[in-house]
C-alpha cells in the first residue's frame, strides 16, 4: 500500500506523527470493542498492509509482529459490560481514547476509519473506507482484530458451550443455536436487540 495523498498533504503542513485509529467487534452480540492506533515512522515500509477483514489469519499474524515491532502503537479495550452501560456510540468513541492514551508517544494528527465526530483534543479527519486506503489505518485494523481475535478465543476456553473461538461473537447461526439451548452468559451484551430473545437459560454460564 502506497502513501495516500492525504498523508503527503498533511506531512507538507507540518504533521509527521500521523496516527492510524481502527476498530473491531462494534458488531457483535458479546465480547469487547478493540480499538489501535498507530504511527508508522517515515523510514518503516511494512509490505502487505490491508483492511484486515481482507487478509488471511496467517498473514494478519505475520504483520502484527511487523507493525509491533516497527510502530509506535496503543491497543484499548472496552468491555461489554462498558457497552450496555454507556452505549455502543460512547464505548466506540472510548475506545479510540484509550488506544491513544496508551501510545508511547502522543501523535500530531489522527486519521480515523469510518465516519463520527470526536471530541480529540488533537486535529483528526476521518476517511470511509480507510483501512483500505491509510497505511495507518490498516495497520491499526490488523492490531484490532488480532487482539480482539485471541480475547475472544480465550473466552472460548472460559465459556466454551457457545463457541466464541468460532464465531467471535457475531450473530451467526451456531451462536444463535448456543444463546437458545444455554441463554446469554457474562460476556453478551445484554443491550443488543437480538439478545432480548434469549431471556432464559443462565446469564453466569
Amino acid at each position: 500500500m502506497k502513501a495516500h495523498p492525504l498523508e503527503t498533504e498533511l506531512k507538507r503542513k507540518g504533521f509527521f506523527r500521523i496516527a492510524g485509529l481502527d476498530e473491531a467487534g462494534r458488531g457483535p452480540w458479546a465480547g469487547p470493542i478493540v480499538a489501535a492506533a498507530v504511527v508508522i515512522p517515515a523510514n518503516c515500509n511494512i509490505k502487505g498492509l490491508d483492511d484486515s477483514k481482507k487478509l488471511t489469519y496467517a498473514k494478519r499474524e505475520e504483520l502484527f509482529g511487523k507493525i509491533i515491532k516497527n510502530c509506535d502503537s496503543g491497543i484499548g479495550i472496552v468491555s461489554n459490560k462498558e457497552i450496555d452501560e454507556h452505549g455502543l456510540a460512547y464505548a466506540n468513541k472510548l475506545v479510540f481514547y484509550r488506544a491513544l492514551e496508551n501510545m508511547k508517544n502522543c501523535p500530531d494528527y489522527l486519521l480515523i476509519d469510518g465516519i463520527g465526530k470526536y471530541t480529540f483534543d488533537l486535529p483528526y479527519k476521518t476517511v470511509k473506507f480507510g483501512d483500505s486506503l491509510i497505511r495507518s489505518i490498516a495497520a491499526a485494523s490488523i492490531l484490532a482484530k488480532v487482539v480482539r481475535d485471541v480475547l475472544m478465543e480465550s473466552y472460548d476456553l472460559m465459556y466454551p458451550k457457545y463457541g466464541f473461538k468460532l464465531h467471535k461473537g457475531y450473530g451467526t447461526k451456531l451462536h444463535i443455536a448456543r444463546l437458545a439451548k444455554y441463554g446469554p452468559c457474562l460476556l453478551h451484551r445484554q443491550s443488543f436487540a437480538p439478545l432480548k430473545t434469549f431471556v432464559h437459560g443462565s446469564r453466569n454460564t
